[in-house]
């Protein structure tokens, strides 16, 4: 029979950006901003939640809050009745902007039970992980990019089983985020999409989607054709204008530039070089500006020691 381990436990999940301009709910990018979740198991009913840095002040410290929720499920899956627990989350990834914050707290709330339940990781699966992470949020791009890091391609089979390819991003694939002061609800932001597109559209998107694979691994120097959408960033202009104005901007001063996931945020690929131009087109505006380099690990248990 499955036992709790009684020592603290840390994992530690990436920062992920999602749809990378064509591929709509499919692509994902892990970006190494880390939230850092450390619970252990308590002999007392309840829960104890900390939350330091982003989310302070406004998330949840009950039952409902999402990393609680998400081990609590766990649990069950593992057949092992959900204990009294204190939860730590050292919260870095930006809430509301388009960076994978809530597929980083269910994915780590599901990988913070695995490995407090003694055997595990050894019953769960990634794969499975993965399947219960969907029945909270059903599209598997930020999710498979949290899990397993790098640039991966996701996806629902008929039946709804999620799936995943991991690609290996070429080096020369370097992200700069720019995150707006303001948040934008994901709900808000698919709300807003259309039913339907122009079969001319939806053609243009899968080849630069086809595109995209071969940029993001094999010649970024194509990125520019790669990231071209005509699918959802524009009709999401009027949740964000500012976001998609700053896009425009950047793609006409020649640099790769998508809104990231949901947004608000903008996701661009440019060198350290171009990094001049990017702060050129920001301007003097309240855009924060970041090189951010690729997670090549997803989620996963840590020593408990401080983060470098």
């Amino acid at each position: 029979m499955s036992s709790l381990r009684r020592e603290a436990v840390r994992v530690v999940v990436p920062a992920s950006s999602a749809n990378l301009g064509p591929a709509f709910d499919s692509a994902g990018l892990a970006l190494a901003v880390y939230d850092e979740y450390v619970a252990m198991a308590t002999d007392d009913e309840g829960l104890l939640i900390e939350v330091e840095g982003e989310g302070r002040g406004t998330v949840p410290l009950d039952e409902s809050h999402l990393v609680a929720r998400s081990m609590v499920a766990g649990f069950e899956w593992l057949g092992v009745p959900a204990p009294g627990f204190i939860l730590r989350c050292i919260n870095r990834i930006p809430h509301g902007r388009g960076l994978g914050s809530s597929a980083s707290a269910i994915v780590g709330g599901i990988v913070l039970a695995r490995a407090m339940v003694d055997d595990g990781p050894e019953r769960m699966t990634d794969s499975d992980v993965l399947q219960l992470a969907l029945l909270e949020e059903d599209h598997p791009d930020n999710l498979s990019a949290a899990l397993h890091g790098g640039f991966t391609i996701a996806w629902l089979e008929a039946d709804g089983f999620g799936d995943h390819i991991r690609l290996e991003p070429h080096a020369d694939v370097r992200p700069v985020v720019l995150v707006p002061g303001f948040e934008v609800p994901t709900k808000a932001a698919r709300a807003v999409l259309p039913a339907a597109v122009p079969f001319t559209d939806a053609a243009l998107n899968v080849s630069r989607a086809a595109l995209l694979v071969h940029a993001m691994t094999a010649d970024p120097r194509r990125l520019m054709s790669a990231t071209e959408d005509r699918l959802h960033q524009g009709a999401r202009a009027s949740c964000y204008p500012d976001s998609v104005a700053l896009l425009s901007r950047l793609r006409d001063a020649g640099i790769p530039a998508v809104i990231s996931g949901a947004g608000p945020s903008v996701l661009a690929f440019a060198s350290d070089a171009q990094i001049a131009v990017i702060s050129a087109v920001v301007g003097d505006s309240e855009w924060k500006v970041e090189r951010v380099e690729v997670a090549l690990e997803g989620a996963r248990e840590v020593p408990l020691t401080p983060m470098t």
